[in-house]
């Protein structure tokens, strides 16, 4: 059984799931129900796992949270996990390239495999996949979108972290 929480943010309202394992998704406002397909779902604003991924990515976007610690529980592929659980090691402030990622898996020519698996990360913020760019240094593809994936990667640049302000 899946609970879910929605939650206002600057980046529009967030859909979070869990399990009593962990956390299973973290869903944009509009995005279609077959990128994270999770299912039955129920409400529940008071789950613990929930509040406190709530409570987390708030201290997030208010500059006071460079990591999270949460338990997880996402469902996907063996590949798609491995690349998951790459997009974690990517540290805060800093950006890779899929072709890094798929080195770092020990897969380099799986370069599209990995912007694929990248696409269907269920745990969007909290597993770094807005840090992933291309090759040349442009932003690719994000399920919250483009204008989402500047904003995520701006609220953490070095000029914010020393105090610069951040405008959208």
């Amino acid at each position: 059984m899946y609970h879910a929480k929605i939650i206002p943010t600057p980046v529009g309202e967030l859909t979070l799931i869990a399990t009593d394992k962990g956390l299973s998704a973290i869903l944009w406002e509009n995005e279609g129900a077959q990128r994270v397909p999770l299912k039955p779902v129920s409400r529940n604003d008071q789950h613990p796992i929930l509040c406190e991924a709530e409570r987390q990515l708030r201290e997030y976007f208010a500059g006071e949270r460079q990591q999270f610690d949460m338990p997880y529980d996402t469902v996907g592929t063996e590949f798609q996990k491995k690349v998951w659980q790459a997009l974690l090691t990517i540290p805060f402030g800093e950006t890779r390239s899929y072709l890094q990622i798929a080195e770092q898996i020990g897969n380099p020519k799986a370069v599209r495999a990995v912007g694929a698996a990248n696409g269907k990360n269920p745990l969007s913020i909290m597993a770094p996949c807005h840090r992933v760019i291309g090759s040349n240094g442009k932003l690719t593809g994000f399920a919250g979108g483009l204008d989402v994936k500047a904003f995520l990667l701006a609220l953490e640049s070095p000029q914010k972290m020393s105090g610069g302000s951040l405008l959208l």
